[in-house]
């Protein structure tokens, strides 16, 4: 594998693993009142053009890290929703 390749797969792990303390954080605690929902759908929105634009490219590492984080982001964004009215 060339540097490139592996610097943009060992970039679009760490990007995608970055949410899992947010979401460790918000199952643990049942609550998710101090999240920006707004900024959760632009970040989901953006990452959803990403996993597009990769499969426009025919590029793997990029379809399944943004594709990950996508799931993340779904999985908070529905935590969030969840936990609302608790506190």
């Amino acid at each position: 594998m060339e540097l490139t390749g592996a610097v943009g797969i060992i970039a679009g792990i760490l990007t995608s693993i970055s949410l899992l303390p947010q979401l460790v954080k918000i199952i643990r605690q049942k609550k998710a009142e101090e999240l920006s929902i707004g900024m959760f759908i632009t970040l989901l929105a953006g990452l959803a053009l990403w996993v597009f634009y990769g499969v426009l490219r025919n590029d793997m590492p990029l379809i399944v890290t943004n594709g990950f984080s996508v799931l993340l982001n779904i999985w908070i964004l529905f935590l969030t929703f969840r936990y609302q009215d608790r506190k």
